[in-house]
């Protein structure tokens, strides 16, 4: 008989690809952990993975009966969410959050849920969208806070807010303060992009490259940072421009070397929102937790409003 214990093992020798880290990740020896697939491979009648020293590689038919496996523990743990959880935001919640969100809306919704849900043992994942939406169809994750629509995965969605994007550049750049800009004042020589992997990149080139034709990507500037802060203080200190979505911009924080200039319509930006799975039965705890994430979101834009963007057309 097959049991969840084989396939959460397996499952876990198909990310780490190492019996020694799976066994760590399982919490128990590596023995028993490849005793336990070799039982898998005897029930199933198939080989699973192929054995090499210090490596492994899944079979074909062992990477779709991993893949297979995550569907059956993901909806496992729905299941036992479903019994388990009767008040709204009780108990633990895993949440997954794109990194070009997390230092924003965290300090400004954790203290909301920490008095209005005692009960909310919440544990926070921050990475980029394709870990994220992995980790929420394998069940790792509950849900997740990231740029609206996410590729892939037998999700539902729940738009928060709309964020837009602001031009940042030096201070003493020639663009005037007082009135907004075109893609074409983009100086994409100059553009300074967080990595590859981060959804905000792409939502940066695609807006430039979409409205005034391709550029080739050795003519931008090859600089590439993994925060915002980062990219942030590049642009401060005259290395370039970068497109800086609005949720990041602090009032109290402000950079005067950095002058931040707000496009014609229709403006660049993202939709931010949450996703969980279809067969997740905590439904009311994602709309809850969404309520007070656009509730934060938007006693900060309204808290905000003496520092306006100097956007006159």
């Amino acid at each position: 008989m097959i049991t969840l214990r084989q396939l959460r093992y397996l499952s876990s020798l198909a990310r780490h690809r190492h019996f020694g880290r799976a066994a760590e990740d399982c919490a128990v020896t590596q023995p028993a952990l490849s005793m336990q697939v070799r039982e898998l491979e005897r029930e199933i009648g198939a080989e699973l993975v192929e054995r090499r020293p210090g490596d492994i590689v899944l079979t074909e038919i062992g990477a779709e009966v991993a893949r297979r496996a995550e569907h059956i523990l993901a909806s496992t743990r729905d299941l036992v969410d479903f019994a388990r959880h009767r008040e709204v935001l009780a108990g633990p919640l895993k949440l997954g959050i794109i990194p070009t969100l997390a230092p924003y809306i965290l300090p400004r919704v954790l203290p909301h849920l920490q008095k209005h849900y005692p009960l909310l043992r919440l544990e926070v994942r921050e990475t980029q969208t394709k870990a994220l939406v992995d980790e929420l169809s394998s069940g790792s994750l509950d849900v997740v806070m990231l740029a609206l629509p996410p590729e892939g995965g037998d999700v539902e969605t729940l738009p928060l807010f709309n964020d837009a994007f602001l031009l940042a550049v030096p201070a003493d750049d020639p663009l005037p303060a007082n009135a907004r800009v075109n893609v074409s004042d983009v100086d994409q020589r100059r553009l300074i992009l967080l990595e590859e992997g981060h959804c905000l990149r792409d939502q940066a080139l695609a807006f430039c490259t979409t409205r005034r034709g391709d550029q080739p990507a050795g003519q931008r500037a090859s600089l590439g940072a993994t925060s915002l802060s980062t990219v942030m203080q590049m642009v401060a200190n005259g290395y370039g421009v970068t497109l800086v979505p609005e949720v990041a911009i602090d009032a109290k924080m402000q950079d005067p070397r950095v002058k931040l200039l707000r496009f014609r319509d229709p403006e660049p930006g993202r939709s931010v929102g949450l996703a969980w799975r279809r067969t997740s039965p905590r439904v009311d705890d994602f709309e809850a937790l969404g309520e007070a994430m656009a509730a934060a979101h938007e006693r900060d834009q309204t808290s905000a409003a003496t520092f306006k963007v100097r956007s006159r057309a």
